[in-house]
């Protein structure tokens, strides 16, 4: 059947607000740097009011790691569909209307349950590390019914957000999404999200892999978390049992990209990081654009690692439309 779409997600539906902290903030308010914490709306306002004194925020965007991959793999030049859940309110609005001013499909479009929508609180500091703490509200509730069989069928790869593995429903709809995509022959990939997902909830992030995706993307610490090892080499290699190819992702060094046969090292641009929020995001969106478009898994790295480079020389987690067709044409010259 004909392809509408290149990538369908499943993920959170975040608005994120970014601003600029210190350690000594992060040590005072007992928050651990550069993870993603789960906490409650009492505890985001804690924050949120303690933050008053260190900085004014950057700015408000609509989030969440996959809609980030989903996002940029449509300024690209592809076609994506995000599955989430936002609630009827005004952040909910924020997060519909970016999505739709993107060119992605959702099945948020119709009527909207009443509720409270998710929000992140991303907390930058100095060294450019990027630390989260997440009120999921509304989207803690996304389940098998925010799933649409037809778009699943009829899209080359499905996207699964390994931050989904907190919640008992949510996880529950990664699986069902994993077992579609294999009913209709549509590739599965899954990104495992952050190496606290790896550390608390590896038998979770397992039942999710099932028998094996078709490509699997993390960064250093959660490949060598996930697999026990103390070398990147050595977690590809254990991870080659649980995908048919996989990209690990290694900040300022670059990647490790395996195709299924060859494994290929993709250099690193030097830049000036000042926010690495969304990279990795960004680097996945990049890569299935990439080879949803004919190109192979080297080609994919390059593009992917020139763009990752390019979004942590500024402040957000998301590049511009444009810029997404610049750095297209420099890498692929398309």
């Amino acid at each position: 059947m004909t392809k509408k779409y290149d990538v369908y997600a499943l993920g959170n539906a975040l608005v994120d607000t970014e601003i600029e902290v210190s350690d000594a903030f992060l040590e005072r308010m007992e928050i651990g740097k550069g993870l993603m914490t789960l906490v409650d709306e009492a505890r985001q306002t804690e924050l949120l009011t303690a933050l008053a004194d260190e900085a004014e925020p950057h700015k408000q965007v609509s989030g969440g790691s996959a809609c980030n991959t989903v996002v940029a793999a449509r300024y690209f030049g592809g076609s994506g569909y995000y599955a989430c859940k936002v609630a009827s309110d005004a952040t909910g609005d924020i997060f519909v209307n970016d999505l739709t001013a993107a060119g992605v499909d959702t099945n948020m479009n119709g009527n909207r349950d009443s509720g409270i929508s998710g929000k992140c609180l991303v907390m930058l500091t100095p060294d450019a590390e990027r630390t989260m703490n997440t009120y999921l509200g509304i989207s803690s509730e996304v389940s098998e019914k925010d799933l649409d069989e037809a778009a699943i069928a009829a899209s080359r790869y499905v996207y699964l957000e390994g931050y989904l593995v907190s919640g008992e429903g949510s996880r529950a709809a990664t699986v069902k999404l994993r077992q579609l995509a294999e009913k209709h022959g549509v590739k599965t990939s899954l990104t495992f999200s952050d190496p606290a997902m790896v550390q608390f909830f590896k038998d979770g992030l397992t039942e999710m892999l099932g028998d094996g995706v078709d490509l699997l993307f993390c960064n250093e610490a959660e490949a060598t978390g996930f697999t026990d090892t103390d070398s990147v080499e050595a977690a590809l290699e254990a991870l080659k049992a649980v995908c048919r190819s996989a990209v690990i992702t290694l900040g300022a060094k670059g990647a490790l990209v395996w195709d299924g046969i060859d494994t290929h090292r993709i250099d690193p641009v030097e830049v000036k990081a000042v926010d690495t929020n969304g990279a990795g995001d960004l680097f996945a969106g990049a890569f299935l654009y990439a080879i949803t478009h004919g190109h192979d898994f080297a080609t994919a790295g390059k593009l992917a690692s020139v763009a990752s480079a390019r979004l942590v020389t500024e402040f957000g987690p998301r590049l511009a439309a444009e810029d997404h067709l610049e750095i297209r044409k420099a890498v692929l010259g398309e």
